[in-house]
């Protein structure tokens, strides 16, 4: 998966190219998450910022169809979707119309609200105007009404006790290690960003109006959805091989005889679907890393299953519920690692680069020669 695939992208592509509408056909193995996913998270009102922190263009119509309901569309228009699916994986395709019209009324109502970042500063003793940013979003999807038994029973509360409940606790946890160690040279920043659940909007607010600088942002460790499943013997860094923060990184693994590696499941886009990437499009290296499926108690075999739980049973599921039985071993591994690259950071005046090749190294590169002039 690139950035490309992603549905975010289709759709701001759809909105520059002048589209009235665009609907995404769902693929559950493409997307690494069932249509149940797609519906609990889109169902009701939507958020998005007001224009004048955004002035992107938007869609009017923006949804989703199942999988089996474009093949039927395909098939009344006379077309075949798998092998037009097949043809537009080839370099040159070109669009081909579909026989046929959509109609749509919409009866929407638009409101104004608030939802709030939240941030807190240490400041550096030495260089307090750079600073390294620790972040997680403390937001998820509220209750959906809709959602209960016919005689009205059934949990409608979707906590994030997962996600993203414990990457909170985990900045939380790492800010007061740091308030209680000796002041760093640079600052950290510990920032909560909301709405990282309707498209990564507190994230994106922040970017347009930070509070250091991008150019002098010097790297941003993301915590999403800790691995409350034990301790592991490697540690999976989403979007693997893209900055020298994975350098720091595995340095302190190897202290913990742990290893790194990629996600397991890239294919799924995990690198653009959580708040770090606003960042790293800005041109700040973003590490996004958590405990592998290696488990010291079970091995890879149990990693998976866990995994696989988590995913059927409570990803975006009134099922993310804290649960007094979890392992946090694992979790409290990943904090001394993460608080490790930061204090790293924070006491040298090293700036990680993007790796050759990274499509975000010429934006930073241009962010930090700009500086220099000012």
């Amino acid at each position: 998966m690139t950035y490309y695939g992603r549905w975010t992208y289709k759709f701001d592509e759809a909105a520059r190219k002048g589209a009235a509408a665009a609907l995404l056909i769902h693929d559950t193995e493409g997307a690494s998450y069932g249509w149940d996913v797609v519906k609990n998270s889109w169902s009701g009102e939507q958020f998005d910022l007001r224009a004048a922190d955004d002035p992107a263009p938007r869609l009017p119509v923006q949804g989703w169809i199942t999988g089996d309901a474009a093949k039927a569309l395909f098939a009344n228009a006379g077309l075949d979707l798998d092998a037009l699916r097949k043809a537009a994986n080839q370099r040159g395709f070109k669009p081909v119309p579909i026989k046929a019209t959509a109609s749509v009324v919409l009866n929407s109502t638009i409101a104004e609200k608030s939802s709030r970042n939240v941030m807190a500063l240490l400041p550096g003793s030495e260089r307090p105007d750079e600073a390294i940013v620790y972040m997680a979003h403390w937001d998820h999807l509220g209750k959906h009404e809709g959602e209960v038994n016919p005689d009205g029973s059934g949990d409608i509360i979707y906590n994030g006790a997962i996600d993203n409940g414990t990457g909170v606790a985990g900045i939380l946890e790492i800010a007061e290690k740091f308030a209680r160690s000796a002041p760093p040279k640079r600052s950290l920043l510990f920032l909560a960003v909301t709405l990282e659940e309707s498209g990564l909007l507190g994230s994106k607010y922040y970017v347009a109006h930070p509070s250091v600088p991008m150019a002098k942002t010097v790297a941003v460790v993301n915590l999403d959805a800790m691995r409350v499943f034990g301790k592991s013997r490697d540690i999976a860094v989403t979007g693997f091989g893209n900055s020298e923060l994975e350098d720091i990184l595995k340095g302190i693994a190897g202290q913990q005889d742990r290893v790194l590696h990629a996600e397991a499941a890239p294919e799924a886009g995990y690198y653009f679907r959580s708040d770090h990437f606003n960042f790293a499009k800005a041109g700040v290296p973003a590490l996004y890393a958590k405990g592998g499926e290696d488990l010291l108690e079970g091995g890879l075999d149990a990693g998976r299953k866990a995994a696989e739980d988590y995913t059927a049973n409570r990803y975006h599921k009134p099922g993310d519920e804290f649960d007094p039985g979890w392992n946090v071993e694992g979790v409290m591994q990943d904090l001394e690692a993460l608080y490790g690259v930061g204090q790293i950071l924070a006491n040298s005046d090293q700036w990680p680069k993007w790796y050759e090749g990274n499509p975000f190294r010429a934006t930073r590169e241009a962010s930090l020669k700009a500086a220099a002039k000012r």
